[in-house]
């Protein structure tokens, strides 16, 4: 097996004592914050009260909130002169989480990415096209410098814009791409329509994340961009992407153990959680010198995948997102997930690449209403078919969600699009 660093090849016990020794490195350098400095004092907490891993559980989460409350800078344990880059999250409302890189980290985080990228086959001879957003989300630069970093000829082209970005995989023969799979699903669709196959291009590897998607959303990548694709993940307060990938196996993502400690726990008491049970993600820094994170409240929903890997490296896999903890809807007192309606909704071959899950309110009545877009060559003028498929998908999703919900058929390209992570609810409950 080749392979980017000797990291990825340590037998469990030598990637246990590397997570030990970092771990309490880690809260060294964490204590210099100052959340992190009353936090562990209050805690009765020093680097020498870690004598295993299972003592990492003594320390208390970070929510985000917590980081919130320290904007701008902190948790940070050196001073701005040793600070250069910092990233924001994405959100909207309230103070945003900002993380503050020092060159170190920087250079860390892009190690760990070209290992990511390397464990798939892209190599110093790719050109690499990255189809995501930069500035302060870390996606795009993330994957950049990893980019860099394996010698790959490399093409900041940013979202959208479809036909420059056929234009630009044509003319300079790239042979992997980083693109959200929303945007992935319209791209695929989009060339198919216009006549392209992709069977012409030299694309052969799409890296694929930022928004949690389904096994059948994965297939349905590939087989429209004739592609493999691999799942990734990845988080602002753990740096960016880089944390998580699969390997050529496609059965779940390694977490780099070297630079992070990964937990399961229950959403709600918070007890950890063996392996295999799904419960969330409890994510702690190794490696950061400019502003470490401890057992930070992810709020992403997965499991710790049980086992070893067919492709021999030693780090624990993690199922792909299922959903996020807050990302619940609770309509009749159900509790649904959106990411089963996009399974049950993927598996059906007449169903186009978008998809709105809307929520209604009746008489006082929560509802559920799903707007599903319907391949052209399957909108037919017969209303019997369209009535049939429409009953089919309203049985599949009755017996995944234990509710009935209203589907609506609509035409193809007639919902909106984003060009970002796809907003797939629309809540009007209160409007």
């Amino acid at each position: 097996m080749e392979v980017f660093d000797r990291a990825e090849l340590l037998s469990r016990k030598e990637l246990e004592q590397v997570q030990l020794v970092r771990l309490r490195n880690v809260v060294s350098q964490a204590m210099r914050s100052r959340l992190y400095g009353s936090r562990l004092k209050e805690a009765g907490l020093s680097p020498d009260s870690f004598k295993s891993l299972d003592d990492v559980r003594r320390i208390p989460f970070t929510t985000k909130d917590d980081l919130r409350s320290q904007y701008p800078d902190g948790l940070n344990t050196l001073p701005t002169s040793e600070m250069v880059r910092m990233h924001a999250s994405s959100g909207t409302t309230g103070s945003p989480t900002v993380i503050h890189y020092t060159q170190n980290d920087i250079n860390l985080w892009a190690d760990l990415m070209a290992r990511s990228m390397h464990m798939v086959g892209v190599r110093r001879e790719d050109v690499f096209q990255n189809i995501t957003g930069y500035g302060l989300f870390t996606g795009g630069l993330g994957l950049h410098y990893g980019a860099e970093r394996l010698g790959c000829l490399t093409i900041p082209a940013g979202p959208g814009n479809t036909a420059r970005q056929l234009k630009f995989m044509r003319d300079f023969k790239t042979t992997v791409a980083h693109i959200i799979p929303s945007y992935a699903l319209y791209f695929g669709a989009a060339m198919r329509d216009s006549g392209e196959d992709p069977a012409s291009l030299a694309l052969r590897v799409a890296l694929i994340g930022a928004e949690p998607h389904t096994e059948e959303t994965r297939r349905r990548i590939e087989e429209l961009m004739d592609v493999k694709a691999y799942n990734s993940y990845g988080l602002s307060e753990m740096n960016g992407p880089g944390v998580a990938f699969e390997c050529v196996y496609q059965n779940g993502m390694h977490v780099w153990e070297d630079a992070y400690i990964a937990e399961i726990v229950h959403p709600e008491t918070l007890e950890p959680l063996p392996d295999g049970e799904v419960g969330e993600l409890v994510m702690t820094t190794l490696c950061r010198q400019g502003m470490p994170i401890l057992r930070y409240r992810t709020k992403d929903l997965t499991r710790i995948i049980p086992g070893e890997c067919a492709c021999g490296r030693t780090h624990r896999r993690i199922d792909r997102i299922l959903g996020r903890a807050d990302d619940m809807l609770i309509i009749k007192g159900v509790n649904i997930y959106p990411m089963q309606i996009e399974q049950v909704l993927m598996g059906f071959p007449e169903v186009g690449e978008n998809y709105l899950i809307v929520l209604e309110r009746e008489n006082f009545i929560d509802q559920i209403r799903v707007k599903v877009e319907i391949r052209e060559e399957h909108f037919v003028e017969d209303m019997r078919v369209l009535r049939d498929l429409q009953k089919r998908m309203v049985s599949r999703l009755r017996d995944e969600l234990l509710i009935t919900p209203r589907v609506d058929l609509v035409q193809h390209n007639s919902l909106p699009k984003a060009e970002g992570k796809a907003q797939r609810v629309q809540d009007n409950r209160e409007a």
